[in-house]
């Protein structure tokens, strides 16, 4: 089969790394993938949100299978577009894809059906989300509606830093139009689980589960960002729980979608939070994690292009996938700044060293291979070094080593990844 991958990410690494070990796939490429990517894919210099030249190169390249990796060209229709012209493809419409693409859908869609979430209000002025604020008192939660890349969220601590979030939201777009609305809900109190499952439609089956690290700083301090790290499975997941999941957020959000028109097939990742009440629906995103998939595909046995196949084919329900009992751990490096300004086209070495022939494996996020043959840094998550352990501090161990062979005095990484678990 010839395969292409969508995006340029370290999830897309991923996806790569484990589509490309398939027996099925013969050929695969990667739009517009990076540094890394290029090593296991033919990189495709077309954008992931160029959905016309997309769809053009899978038509001229007789493509057999479609995996879109982030969530912008699902929301923008991408996966309807391939499908209208006769390409398979792993991921939801864009009628499905809104599960992400709007916050404020995803809350009525839960409180439609039963789905245990934060209470909250949306609002699409800033004077009565302040009001609101000022009503319920801090800690709150303010969410850009819109897509934002992962950063349009803020755990307020303060009345104060809540009104301030409003502002840059909807005053300053800080993030566009993703801002044009928000979302203000109660602060809940737990940890968090990452969990995955495959939909074909009407059946889910589940995947994994994974914890990831949002805040850019040791303590979870500082900023939200698109990830700093990532474990899996999730200390806290057992089968007990996995099963509550599928029971109370699952399968009501895969049965609510199909009775509203939007049948749901692809990846759903649910975002939870245990309180005391029970898991909690904190968001629906649409594609897998990142850094999450790094952590997860080092940790699957089964073959991961069938399952996908078998999630577009509508046919999961008679499907299982297997996993390695080890643990995985993955630390993202950044540039230094990041989630706020960085420095492009610093030159990262040692990466050969860092993962042996047999050690972690360094997925790429945001790089770039220069005519020499230097890779330098394109992005603000550059890396994901990701490992496997027979604990989760062997992992941990074994992936902070090979960090410590990484030559990048401009990069950065959470030191506290996975730390006591």
């Amino acid at each position: 089969m010839k395969i292409l991958v969508v995006g340029s990410g370290g999830r897309e690494h991923a996806l790569c790394w484990a589509i490309g070990a398939s027996p099925l796939c013969e050929a695969l490429y990667c739009a517009p993938g990076n540094a890394g990517i290029a090593a296991e894919a033919e990189c495709v210099p077309i954008a992931a949100t160029d959905i016309d030249s997309l769809v053009g190169f899978a038509r001229d390249r007789a493509i057999d299978f479609v995996v879109v990796g982030p969530e912008a060209p699902l929301v923008a229709g991408l996966v309807d577009r391939l499908q209208a012209v006769g390409i398979k493809a792993f991921g939801p419409s864009a009628a499905a894809a809104e599960l992400e693409g709007s916050k404020g859908f995803m809350k009525d869609l839960c409180a439609r059906h039963g789905v245990p979430t934060a209470a909250y209000q949306r609002f699409t002025d800033a004077a009565p989300a302040k009001a609101y604020i000022r009503e319920r008192r801090a800690p709150i939660v303010v969410k850009a509606d819109g897509l934002a890349a992962g950063k349009g969220v803020v755990v307020a601590a303060t009345v104060e830093d809540a009104e301030a979030a409003v502002d840059a939201f909807m005053v300053d777009r800080i993030h566009g139009d993703a801002g044009g609305e928000v979302i203000v809900e109660e602060c809940l109190i737990g940890p968090e689980i990452s969990f995955f499952a495959l939909v074909d439609g009407t059946h889910a089956l589940p995947l994994a589960s994974a914890q990831d690290y949002k805040r850019v700083g040791d303590g979870d301090s500082g900023p939200n960002t698109g990830g700093m790290g990532a474990v899996s499975p999730a200390p806290a997941m057992d089968a007990a729980l996995q099963e509550r999941i599928m029971a109370e957020i699952v399968s009501p959000i895969v049965v609510g979608l199909a009775a509203e028109g939007r049948p749901y097939q692809g990846v759903l990742f649910a975002g939870l939070i245990l309180t005391e009440d029970g898991p909690k629906a904190l968001e629906f995103n649409v594609r897998f994690g990142d850094p999450e998939c790094q952590a997860l595909l080092m940790r699957l046995k089964s073959d991961l292009l069938p399952a996908l196949m078998a999630a577009s084919d509508g046919v999961l329900k008679t499907f299982d996938v297997q996993w390695y009992d080890a643990a995985s751990v993955c630390v993202v490096m950044a540039s230094r700044g990041y989630p706020g300004p960085y420095e492009k086209g610093t030159v990262i070495g040692g990466l050969e060293a860092a993962a042996g022939s047999d050690g972690p494996v360094i997925f790429h996020a945001g790089t770039h291979r220069l005519e020499d043959g230097r890779i330098v840094a394109d992005g603000g998550r550059v890396l994901g070094v990701t490992a496997t352990g027979a604990t989760i501090a062997d992992a941990r161990a074994s992936a902070y080593g090979a960090i410590d062979r990484i030559d990048w005095p401009q990069g950065f990484c959470r030191q506290d990844i996975a730390q006591g678990l």
